[in-house]
């Protein structure tokens, strides 16, 4: 026998459980289970309010006092689903028992029947899922994604102008600004943040085949459909009137699609900032009793940058996971979205992760000026697309009797080191207008930055 006591599998139930237990209340079976209860009595209340089939419209205070009941699900009752789902060996079953419990208690009993009537299983799922998503959407992963934006705004505005050697292909390139590349980012998840925001979650209430057969045989001359949409968009949820047992669950494949998109470019970020740490243009700030090595004592390693790395990883793994599995149903129903709907929290849990991960990083970096300005200094030869771009332009104009001033550029700085002196008695030398030579003389890789600060602007367009 192990001495060890019952251990959490997951990390996230472990060592990062504070950086997203705010997911618990909502993704966990017992945030599932509290949903599931919400729905039933919602629905047995959207009934006998209704007076449906004689029944006793119950008081304010009554139907009051199960409302916050149910709003205040905890402890004692996940103990009690417990026991009842050791019997029922069915989690919506032993829902529908607890709730009916509630209703003896209350003196409600009247309106047992009204208990998870007309309903399956799934009818009640749907809708807790998508209450429970929505919220953890909402209340968590959204406010995470918006701190990580508004750092990187601040960053890009307060960097606009800081000009920085710019690399494509992993090789030096036209100058850009540190403020403007993180722009890019910030552009990049704002849409993608507007496009989850945008994201509907579907809900069905319409029975075992979704046709309301068993709706119509209680009740021939209700309005079923009319009543189904009135209480799903009660709920908040996006009614949809065609389905099978199941919702499609395309909603819930369109977000997680969306999630992992923006993981995607979170990712690049992360990998991005790690690059910059590693050749000096970013230093970290020390913090406060951190180790950075076991064993080599100047080490500040970017632990932040490669947690979020490798979280947005396994986030867009199983999010991808989910979108591709969920919208696929053998014929009417089959049970696998049962068990791939109980890893929605695992994969938000790591995206959960990484933004927390993110967000502390972007607090313990300070870009390097000095390690900026050397590099640029160290890399006239960028200008060379200044130069042929000038002369091109002088040729068009009658300026200039240049032969393929590309290839002249390329002679003179493919593969070379230039000095600016080079450069000056190279542009010193050419056959273009004053005007022309002069700003060309005036260009050194830190004013090499175009319109790039200016570009920022359009972060609050």
């Amino acid at each position: 026998m192990s001495p060890l006591p019952p251990q959490p599998i997951s990390p996230l139930d472990g060592r990062y459980r504070a950086a997203v237990e705010g997911l618990g209340e909502f993704l966990s079976e017992a945030g599932l289970n509290k949903a599931r209860v919400h729905v039933e009595v919602e629905w047995l209340l959207f009934l006998a309010e209704r007076g449906m089939f004689g029944a006793e419209v119950p008081s304010a205070e009554q139907a009051r006092a199960l409302r916050s009941w149910a709003a205040e699900f905890g402890q004692a009752e996940i103990d009690e689903l417990a026991t009842v789902e050791a019997t029922t060996r069915h989690d919506v079953k032993a829902v529908e028992y607890l709730v009916r419990r509630q209703l003896a208690d209350l003196g409600l009993t009247p309106l047992a029947e009204l208990t998870h009537f007309a309903c399956t299983s799934e009818d009640i799922n749907n809708l807790s899922y998508g209450i429970t998503l929505r919220a953890a959407l909402h209340e968590v992963w959204l406010p995470r994604l918006r701190g990580v934006i508004e750092a990187l705004r601040a960053l890009a505005i307060a960097q606009r102008d800081q000009p920085m050697l710019a690399h494509t292909h992993g090789q030096p390139a036209t100058p850009t600004t540190f403020g403007k590349e993180i722009a890019v980012v910030v552009h990049r998840l704002q849409r993608q943040l507007t496009r989850i925001e945008a994201v509907e979650f579907p809900g069905k209430f319409s029975g075992a085949t979704g046709t309301f057969s068993a709706h119509v045989s209680a009740d021939p001359d209700a309005d079923w459909p009319t009543l189904s949409r009135e209480f799903v968009t009660g709920l908040g949820l996006t009614w949809n009137p065609l389905t099978t047992q199941i919702e499609s669950h395309d909603g819930q494949a369109e977000l997680f699609g969306r999630i992992s998109h923006a993981n995607r470019i979170l990712h690049n970020l992360a990998t991005d900032v790690w690059t910059y740490i590693s050749m000096g243009y970013l230093t970290q700030i020390p913090q406060a009793g951190a180790t950075g090595s076991s064993t080599m004592p100047h080490k500040i390693n970017p632990i932040r940058f490669e947690n979020a790395e490798a979280n947005l990883e396994l986030s867009s793994a199983l999010l991808d996971s989910l979108a591709s599995t969920l919208v696929t149903s053998r014929l009417q129903r089959d049970l696998t979205d049962s068990t791939t709907q109980r890893n929605i929290g695992v994969a938000l849990g790591h995206s959960v992760l990484a933004l927390d991960n993110l967000t502390r990083g972007l607090g313990e970096i300070a870009v390097n000026p000095t390690a900026l300005a050397d590099d640029l200094d160290g890399n006239w030869e960028v200008l060379g697309e200044a130069i042929q771009t000038v002369i091109r332009a002088e040729v068009t104009a009658g300026r200039s009797s240049i032969a393929d001033p590309y290839a002249l550029l390329k002679e003179l700085t493919r593969g070379k080191r230039a000095t600016q002196a080079d450069l000056a008695a190279f542009i010193e030398g050419l056959d273009i207008g004053d005007d022309a030579k002069q700003r060309l003389l005036a260009l050194t890789p830190a004013n090499y930055t175009g319109l790039a600060s200016a570009l920022v602007d359009y972060l609050d367009s």
